[in-house]
């Protein structure tokens, strides 16, 4: 059978402080016509990265909300997710080889996963492209195991550039699915043909670690353990280490910045995912771009880095940014806004709906702006704390968890009829 992720347990009524009695009234009422309905997520991995994330706080919710809900993790292996990750980046846009063997590499190991698929489900989420030929599979079985199930793809990256004959590749693997999920409409690629096609974007947990309250103390001494200086200037950027996130970049516009905020420091922070076998060569080029600047910090889960050492590292920051080229979504924006951080981030993907340009944040699309937002803000603390405060009220009312929990049994109500 695929891997099972184990799952804390969560109570739904603690949130109530964040997202209002309404809502959980709402949500409680959504759920009641499910209470038993199995659900399965599938994806790639159980750790590192947004998706895993999501999975941790949604799943155990579900089951507080009376479902039958589960997570397991699809099984892969080194050639499979670099294969894989190729995938990502030409669904991106990036130009990336793909060929027969890279094609009979992701077709051989999804068959493998659909002859270890088991369970009777009422509901079977599978994230993005590593798992998406599994319903295909099935269905060529001798005897059909799709069983009665509400097969859902959700595609958590931007497809708005995609490389058509990778495209080409995985669609017709989606389009067996009952829905697809995205976060954006601008994602959807014109060719797909599907009935129900749904928006549905990403939120963060704010009863998690990383999103609970710490105080002031606490953080310094975090943050001390790593040699940050919390008296003075901080820039910091919270994201994995690959091209789209543009780590390099960041390390330039924080150079730019720092000839008008003396003393200002960079920390970049992330984490190795067991399917991003990319990871450490771009943590090796931001290390090469660093070139021992001692103002600049890099840490990931390798130096021991997890949620609490996230949290503070994103309240100590005057300035966060999420200066990617592409993106999904990007957690870490709703994260920091959530904190009352102001972010400066890429204008692509979901970035943009999560800030309000001059309200609660930027949008760059260059090195050299990303650098003059910085300084302006970091020059006037007053305003940065400001559009802080606007930002955590504009997650409160929009990228919850609480949120994306009603919006999933809302389509589990209409493929249900």
């Amino acid at each position: 059978m695929l891997e099972r992720v184990p799952l804390l347990v969560k109570d739904l009524a603690p949130y109530e402080d964040d997202a209002g009695a309404d809502a959980i009234a709402e949500l409680r009422a959504l759920a009641e016509p499910f209470r038993g309905a199995r659900v399965l997520h599938v994806n790639a991995t159980a750790f590192g990265g947004g998706v895993a994330e999501l999975l941790g706080t949604v799943v155990p919710l579900m089951r507080d909300l009376g479902l039958e809900a589960e997570w397991q993790v699809m099984h892969g292996s080194d050639e499979f997710f670099g294969v894989t990750k190729s995938i990502h980046n030409a669904l991106q846009g990036a130009d990336v080889p793909w060929t027969l063997e890279m094609q009979d590499a992701y077709v051989d190991k999804l068959r493998e996963n659909a002859l270890a698929f088991e369970g009777e489900w009422d509901f079977v989420i599978i994230h993005d492209p590593q798992p998406a030929a599994i319903l295909a599979f099935l269905e060529q079985a001798a005897i059909n195991r799709r069983g009665s199930a509400k097969w859902i793809w959700r595609c958590h990256i931007d497809l708005t550039d995609a490389n058509e004959r990778v495209w080409e590749f995985l669609r017709p693997y989606v389009e067996r699915h009952d829905a697809s999920v995205w976060t954006m409409p601008e994602f959807v690629p014109a060719s797909l043909e599907m009935d129900r096609v749904v928006l549905i974007p990403p939120a963060i947990d704010p009863r998690s670690v990383k999103n609970l309250h710490l105080d002031q103390p606490f953080v310094d001494e975090i943050c001390h353990q790593y040699r940050i200086d919390t008296h003075r200037p901080i820039m910091c950027q919270v994201s994995r280490f690959d091209p789209w996130k543009d780590p390099v970049g960041v390390i330039e516009a924080f150079r730019i910045a720092r000839e008008q905020v003396p003393g200002l420091q960079l920390l970049l922070a992330g984490s190795m995912a067991t399917d991003d076998p990319e990871g450490f060569h771009y943590w090796e080029l931001a290390e090469k771009a660093r070139a021992g600047d001692p103002d600049i910090t890099m840490v990931s889960n390798i130096q021991q880095v997890g949620s609490v050492q996230i949290n503070a590292f994103q309240r100590a920051a005057d300035v966060v940014l999420q200066k990617s080229l592409r993106e999904g979504f990007g957690l870490t924006v709703s994260e920091a806004l959530w904190k009352g951080r102001p972010v400066i981030g890429g204008q692509c993907g979901g970035i943009a709906l999560q800030i309000r340009e001059g309200e609660d944040g930027f949008l760059v699309d260059s090195v050299e702006k990303c650098a003059a937002r910085a300084a302006e803000l970091l020059t006037d603390p007053a305003r940065a704390d400001a559009m802080g405060g606007n930002g955590r009220e504009h997650v409160r009312e929009r990228f919850l968890s609480t949120r994306l929990l009603a919006d999933w049994l809302r389509l589990f109500a209409d493929l249900s009829g």
